[in-house]
């Protein structure tokens, strides 16, 4: 079975750093690229960060600068460093696979994690 699985959740002090990590697990092939959400209290769903197969990346205009994302190919785990940290970036943060394809040759489109609460606060 082809899942998500998000770590790294907690509390973090405004100005601090914090780290995310989300692997995706089971038989995988192939997935086009894997990225973070999140989904602050009373507010929509906004895309964070992705980074593609190819390592090719993109950001959130407010977290340029601030937040990175990377990948290990081989554990076909993606990462999330928050650095410089405000009170708004708390939110629950949801990693997302795209394009997934399984040796059995099925496809997922997409699928996501649990999803795991950043509360940045003194």
């Amino acid at each position: 079975q082809v899942q998500l699985v998000e770590s790294g959740g907690g509390s973090v002090q405004p100005g601090g750093s914090h780290s995310l990590s989300c692997t995706l697990s089971g038989s995988i092939l192939s997935f086009a690229g894997m990225g973070w959400h999140r989904q602050a209290p009373g507010k929509t769903r906004e895309l964070v960060a992705v980074i593609t197969s190819g390592g090719s990346t993109v950001y959130a205009d407010s977290v340029k600068g601030r937040f990175t994302i990377s990948r290990d190919p081989d554990k076909n785990t993606a990462y999330l460093q928050l650095n410089s940290l405000k009170p708004e970036d708390t939110a629950v943060y949801y990693c997302n696979a795209v394009d997934i394809v399984t040796p059995d040759g099925s496809s997922h489109r997409q699928i996501w994690g649990q999803g795991t609460l950043v509360t940045v606060s003194l």
